[in-house]
C-alpha cells in the first residue's frame, strides 16, 4: 500500500500495511505452522544442556527507591559462555511466595520496572545477551543485528541462549526465595517471543503473559514488510531462503502449541513492528489461554492509555492465578 494508507481508525505514513491485510477474524483463524522433524527434541536437549550447566548465581544489593523493596543486581550463567545480568525487585519483609520473570523488548532495558510488587512477589528483570546488563563486545545490541547473529544454523543461532536467559532467570527467583509456590512469566514482543519459545520446557512456570508476540509463524511473517526485526530477517532469507530450516525450530507459534499453562495472550490487529498473523498465530495455538485483543502494538492510538492500563490490570490478575499446570 501507498504511504497515509489507513486501516480502521488509524491513518498512518508507512508504505506498507501494519495489518498485513487481514481482518481481525482472519487473523483469529491463523492456525501455527507445522512442528518440523526433532523440534521437541531440540528444544528439550537444549534444556538439558542448560540444566547442566553451573549458574554461578552472584547477588550484589544495590540502593532503592522504595524502603519496603530491596533492589539486587544478579549475574548467572545462562547458556555456554554466556552470563546474563539482572535486576531483582523484591519486599524487605514477609515471605516471597510468587515469583515473575519479566522479559524485555528488542530495545533492551536500562534498568527494572519500579512499579510496587504485589504483597509477597519477588520480580526479576533479565537482560538477553547482549543487551543493557548483558551487553559483551562480541555480541550485537542492536535489534536487527541481534535477530540475525548466528542464525546460519540452528545450534548457533543467539536465540537459543536468549530463551536459555529466561531459564535462568527463573532459577534465580527459586534460588534466592525457595519459598516461591507459583512462578509467572510475562514478557512483551521480543520478550513474548522468548517466552513461547521457553515455557513448553520449563515445568516451573504456573501461569505466562504474551504480549504483541513476535517470531511467530516465520512463513507469515517473511510476507510481511515492517520496521521491526522481522524485517532484517525478511531481507535476509531473499538471499538465503535455506534460512527457513534454522527459523523453522525457533518459531514461537509452533512452540505456543506445546505451553500447557494458563497463558494469557494480547495480540494486535495493527503493528508495524510486528506481524499481527504472527502474534495471533501464537495466540490461536495456546491450549489454555485468556485472549485480549489490542488495537495496535508498537504505535500510538487515541484508546492506548486506557488499553494499556486494563491490560496491565489483566496482567497482574493472572499473575495471581494459583498454580495449575497440565
Amino acid at each position: 500500500m501507498n504511504g497515509g494508507a489507513s486501516h480502521p481508525g488509524f491513518a498512518h505514513g508507512f508504505d506498507f500495511d501494519p495489518a498485513c491485510g487481514c481482518s481481525e477474524a482472519e487473523l483469529l483463524a491463523i492456525a501455527p505452522p507445522s512442528a518440523p522433524p526433532g523440534f521437541d527434541a531440540f528444544w528439550m536437549d537444549a534444556f538439558a544442556i542448560w540444566a547442566r550447566l553451573e549458574k554461578k548465581l552472584t547477588y550484589v544489593p544495590l540502593p532503592s527507591p522504595s524502603s519496603r523493596h530491596a533492589l539486587v543486581r544478579v549475574d548467572a550463567d545462562a547458556w555456554e559462555g554466556i552470563r546474563i545480568g539482572a535486576w531483582l525487585v523484591a519486599p524487605v519483609s514477609g515471605k516471597v511466595v510468587r515469583g515473575v520473570v519479566v522479559g524485555h523488548g528488542y530495545g533492551g532495558r536500562s534498568g527494572p520496572d519500579l512499579r510496587e510488587p504485589e504483597p509477597g512477589t519477588a520480580i526479576i528483570y533479565p537482560c538477553a545477551p547482549g543487551f543493557d546488563l548483558s551487553a559483551r563486545v562480541d555480541l550485537p545490541s542492536v535489534s536487527d543485528q541481534h535477530v540475525l547473529h548466528g542464525i546460519a544454523t540452528r545450534d548457533s543461532y543467539l536465540i537459543r541462549a536468549c530463551v536459555a536467559s529466561m531459564w535462568s532467570a527463573a532459577s534465580v527467583l527459586m534460588d534466592r526465595y525457595p519459598g516461591i509456590t507459583h512462578l509467572s512469566y510475562e514478557g512483551g514482543s521480543f520478550g513474548g517471543g522468548l517466552g513461547a519459545l521457553a515455557l513448553p520446557w520449563d515445568a516451573r512456570f504456573h501461569s505466562a503473559a504474551l504480549i504483541v508476540p513476535t517470531f511467530g509463524h516465520h512463513p507469515w511473517r517473511l510476507r510481511c514488510p515492517s520496521i521491526g526485526s522481522g524485517e532484517a530477517v525478511r531481507r535476509y532469507h531473499r538471499d538465503h531462503p535455506q534460512v527457513m530450516e534454522v527459523l523453522a525450530f525457533y518459531d514461537a507459534a509452533t512452540a505456543a502449541a506445546r505451553i500447557r499453562i494458563p497463558t494469557l495472550v494480547a495480540p494486535a490487529r495493527f503493528d508495524p513492528a510486528v506481524a499481527p498473523p504472527g502474534q495471533f498465530a501464537v495466540a490461536n495455538a495456546l491450549v489454555h489461554r485468556k485472549l485480549l485483543v489490542l488495537s495496535a502494538g508498537h504505535f500510538a492510538y487515541p484508546a492506548q492509555a486506557q488499553e494499556e492500563a486494563s491490560l496491565r490490570a489483566a496482567i497482574d490478575g493472572w499473575q495471581q492465578l494459583p498454580g495449575r499446570g497440565g
